[in-house]
């Protein structure tokens, strides 16, 4: 017995923020790729490197926006909404890469600095910095419910800060001279891509792994279902999560033997769906309720608190 609420309300707007991100991004990376052969700045470079990763990132990211779009089948029965997920642990991954490039090849060039024109590093900062603003702009509004967009606004908002950064090392080397700051800013960029990354790939290796979502204790959980009249015992109470927004419950519920001759089951199962569904922060609106007799639970083999 179970509550189906699958839902895809936010996908086609999640593509097209997608879509625009995806274009502005990579209109700047082909700047940056520019300006940093012009320079020759490593703060530019490795600010590229990102916008790069970035691109790549945001096309998988449209790509999986564009697959979860499609129905469920007999052999995919969730359809592809779990390509959201992958798309944003391989992001992950590929800016951790970045991350670790950024701080090996800073050190280097801060034992050796090369000369940088600050006037055209400027230039290409600003560049950068504009084109990262309009991309975050367009991603804000939709990355509080879909774990995608919130993977690819991260890397844009990484993206302007290392465009503050190179901004900021540019002024300082034509202020000074300090050529320098041009690494600094390269470690500094690749200090803000880390712990990001590491944080994504945290949460998108729990969905993975299929742990109970965050902020969904499964000891109020029982608590509650035990609360509901009728039921006399919960056990193999599991939740996890399809991709982000799609949390889903399932337990065997032990009730009353009366309940299944008097008709009363049907409104028991509303009221175990309602409980789940409105009585925590995380709202489970997928829901899969077993509903056994006391002597059942003596048939099955391998049973779960």
């Amino acid at each position: 017995m179970a509550s189906h609420s699958h839902g895809h309300s936010h996908a086609g707007a999640s593509r097209r923020r997608l879509a625009i991100a995806f274009v502005t991004t990579t209109a700047v990376l082909v700047a940056e790729v520019v300006g940093a052969i012009i320079t020759g700045s490593l703060a530019l470079l490795v600010d590229a490197a990102h916008m790069l990763t970035d691109s790549v990132g945001l096309l998988m990211a449209l790509t999986a926006a564009t697959l979860t779009l499609r129905p469920p089948t007999t052999r995919r029965t969730w359809g592809l909404h779990r390509a959201e997920v992958l798309a944003a642990a391989a992001q992950a991954a590929l800016l951790l890469a970045v991350g670790v490039y950024a701080v090996i090849e800073a050190v280097r060039r801060f034992m050796e600095p090369p000369e940088i024109p600050s006037t055209s590093l400027l230039v290409f900062g600003v560049v950068g910095l504009a084109a990262n603003l309009v991309a975050m702009a367009v991603l804000a509004g939709g990355r509080h419910g879909n774990l995608n967009i919130r993977a690819a606004f991260l890397e844009v908002v990484n993206d302007a800060l290392g465009s503050v950064a190179v901004i900021v090392a540019a002024l300082v080397i034509a202020t000074t001279g300090w050529t320098r700051a041009d690494a600094v800013a390269a470690v500094l960029i690749s200090a803000l891509i880390v712990p990001r990354t590491v944080m994504l790939l945290r949460e998108a290796t729990d969905v993975l792994l299929e742990s109970t979502p965050s902020g969904l204790d499964l000891d109020q959980v029982r608590e509650h279902i035990l609360g509901v009249p009728h039921v006399k015992d919960v056990h193999d109470l599991h939740a996890s999560q399809i991709s982000s927004g799609l949390p889903v419950l399932s337990a065997h519920v032990v009730v009353e033997d009366e309940c299944f001759v008097d008709g009363d089951l049907p409104a028991l199962l509303g009221s175990l769906q309602a409980c789940v569904a409105e009585h925590f922060p995380v709202s489970v609106a997928h829901s899969t309720f077993q509903l056994e007799p006391v002597a059942h639970r003596a048939n099955e083999a391998h049973v779960h608190d």
